[in-house]
């Protein structure tokens, strides 16, 4: 029997990246997903692919950031799919900029996208998830919701804030069957982590202990794991996926 058999599930910023493997390997194992992002292209492409492997998706433009977007999001794969088990919080976007270097309006877009985003996504999935007899939602932090650095200050906030929600949520929730969980990955290979990559690699590559970047695939799989019923009794946890960079 396959891993998610039976299971729906919601998975934002799928239009490349870690959204679009953790879509992939989902529906392989057999869960009907529900796929957003603001890049259409992209989302196109991984529609194209899912359906390729056999598989059944949903996919919508969304503007994680907005709350009316969200209630769309939801409403619509109660009405195409009847049901949602699975919600991973994936989509974010990157600042590096530093303490003095960072404006109000710059650290005020980081939060909308990436806290408000995960926030806006758990409060209107859980009802849903709840009537469709509990589940599990994943939000995507990161190393930088863990430990600090020499800039990316709006990151860490964000990042951090995920962290804890996550451990919030996971306390209000247990008591629908409802678990909630954080993802902490190091540098992964994505259009995300490339950006800021030179001719050298990426500027954190030699810190990391492992001797290669993490691939998408294993993001993916780590949320596998926090998607099925193997982790039925894993809640307000942090699964840290970084190559050993936090064991130093």
């Amino acid at each position: 029997m396959k891993r998610l058999e039976d299971k729906t599930a919601i998975i934002t910023g799928a239009a490349s990246g870690q959204g679009r493997a953790e879509a992939l390997l989902f529906s392989k194992q057999g869960a009907k997903v529900v796929i957003t992002d603001i890049n259409e292209e992209g989302l196109y492409e991984t529609e194209k692919a899912i359906i390729n492997q056999g598989g059944e998706v949903v996919s919508i433009k969304h503007n994680i950031s907005s709350e009316e977007e969200w209630e769309n999001v939801v409403s619509i794969t109660k009405e195409r799919l009847g049901k949602l088990n699975v919600l991973i919080n994936n989509a974010g976007i990157l600042s590096r900029e530093g303490l003095e270097s960072t404006s109000l309006e710059d650290f005020n877009h980081i939060q909308s996208i990436n806290t408000q985003g995960t926030f806006l996504g758990m409060k209107h999935a859980a009802p849903l998830i709840k009537k469709s007899g509990g589940g599990s939602i994943i939000n995507i932090s990161s190393i930088y919701g863990l430990v600090g650095s020499g800039g990316s200050i709006s990151y860490h906030a964000s990042k951090g804030a995920i962290r804890l929600m996550s451990k919030s949520a996971a306390v209000q929730l247990s008591k629908d069957y409802i678990r909630v969980n954080s993802i902490h990955p190091g540098v992964i290979e994505t259009p995300m982590s490339s950006s800021i990559a030179t001719n050298e690699g990426h500027p954190l590559e030699s810190k990391f202990p492992w001797p290669e970047l993490g691939k998408p695939e294993d993001i993916a799989y780590g949320a596998l794991y926090l998607a099925s019923d193997e982790s039925k009794f894993v809640t307000g946890s942090e699964l840290v996926i970084d190559g050993g960079y936090t064991a130093q």
